[in-house]
């Protein structure tokens, strides 16, 4: 599988922490054979996080990243530091660099400690093996003792990374899973003014994938197409997958005994979050005058007239619950630590998201008892059809 293949929400992030001058830059260097990171004595040169999206065998596509130091000082210190713990919220395997000619300190064991309670599988790497007098005892699997300047167990340390990634990776499916070889599904895309000129969505795309290596055919249409395709050719889909936007229009066509859900809805499920989401669709039916309701998405785009998250689901869930309510927006890696005044949160179907990245939203969302749902199943729920859209995953 080359990097092509791989959407970025689907690579394995690698994230490496450490102090400064522990050696992060020149061991993400040597692990990826390119100079990513600048290298330099000077403590703090790394001042921001620095991401490079390739192939890293034996693991395949990946993101690696390189963080500021977690010791940097001064108010602009705190502030990287501070950058460099949000990057666990993207973080499939951390990588700890521990200076190996000092001992390891307070920081280092904090930031062990925070790993473990996220669940996030960790490797602590002694770094400047080549100079070190008393090395320290490595112990465990997830310990080392490299240089990169030798490369001295370089090649052992990814074998490690490439152990840790077969651990974490999933063998799921969007879809394929609810079909047999041979099934049609219909998708329903409409092209609007905020549809993308000349090209489709990701979520489209990958389901359009997952269906293809699943042994099956897709027919895709826009919404106005529908009842011909279903009622004048020979096609009998499976499922219908539709766009969320046209869920009530689609719904209204498509036979009781044909599965209908959308694609946020099966994102939601690839995400492992759809039960989690569900108690956040309730919530639509108990706001009240003068809430705040928070729309996030995991991406960064143009606003166009008619656009779904600015404009037509403040609009809908106005319409829908018959309260004065206040709209704040989030997009792509600025998701809010602080939801003390947040009353629902109403996310995209995360497909820019790695499954991490959306398990830390829905962690924080709990951490305040704010509840939160998707695109998908807000529309569904407003639309009166939620139970109908879930019943392919009971």
């Amino acid at each position: 599988m080359s990097l092509n293949d791989v959407v970025s929400g689907e690579r394995t992030h690698i994230a490496f922490f450490g102090r400064r001058n522990a050696g992060k830059s020149s061991l993400v260097n040597a692990v990826t054979g390119q100079n990513i990171s600048i290298v330099s004595d000077v403590a703090g040169t790394t001042t921001d996080a620095v991401k490079k999206s390739m192939e890293l065998l034996p693991i395949g596509p990946v993101t690696i990243i390189d963080t500021p130091g977690i010791d940097d000082d001064g108010s602009l210190g705190t502030l990287r530091v501070e950058a460099a713990k949000r990057i666990l919220n993207q973080t499939d395997i951390a990588v700890l660099v521990v200076d190996g000619t000092i001992p390891i300190g307070s920081a280092e064991n904090d930031l062990i400690d925070i790993f473990k309670s996220r669940d996030i599988p960790f490797i602590v790497v002694y770094t400047k093996s080549d100079i070190v007098i008393n090395p320290v005892s490595i112990n465990g699997e997830n310990e080392i003792s490299v240089s990169s300047y030798t490369g001295d167990k370089i090649f052992e340390f990814k074998e490690k990374l490439g152990k840790l990634a077969e651990k974490t990776e999933k063998e799921k499916k969007l879809i394929g899973d609810l079909l047999n070889p041979g099934d049609i599904v219909v998708l329903v895309i409409p092209i609007d003014k905020a549809a993308p000129k000349g090209r489709l969505i990701l979520p489209q795309q990958q389901v359009m994938r997952d269906i293809l290596d699943s042994g099956c055919s897709f027919v895709a249409c826009q919404p106005e197409n529908l009842r011909d395709i279903l009622d004048n050719t020979n096609v009998k889909p499976k499922i219908v997958v539709t766009d969320s936007q046209v869920f009530e229009r689609v719904a209204e066509i498509v036979p009781d005994e044909i599965i209908l859900t959308s694609f946020s809805i099966l994102f939601a499920r690839y995400k492992g979050n759809l039960d989690n989401l569900l108690s956040g669709a309730y919530k639509l039916d108990d706001l009240k005058d003068g809430d705040t309701v928070l729309i996030s998405e995991g991406c960064t785009h143009h606003r166009q007239c008619g656009d779904i998250g600015t404009e037509k689901m403040p609009r809908w869930v106005k319409q829908y619950s018959g309260r004065e309510l206040n709209f704040r927006f989030s997009s792509g890696g600025d998701f809010p630590d602080n939801l003390e005044d947040i009353d629902l949160v109403i996310h995209c179907g995360g497909c820019m998201l790695n499954e991490q990245q959306m398990k830390s939203r829905m962690s924080i969302a709990k951490s305040k008892n704010v509840p939160i749902l998707n695109y998908g199943m807000a529309i569904a729920k407003m639309h009166g059809i939620l139970d109908r859209s879930l019943k392919p995953f009971e």
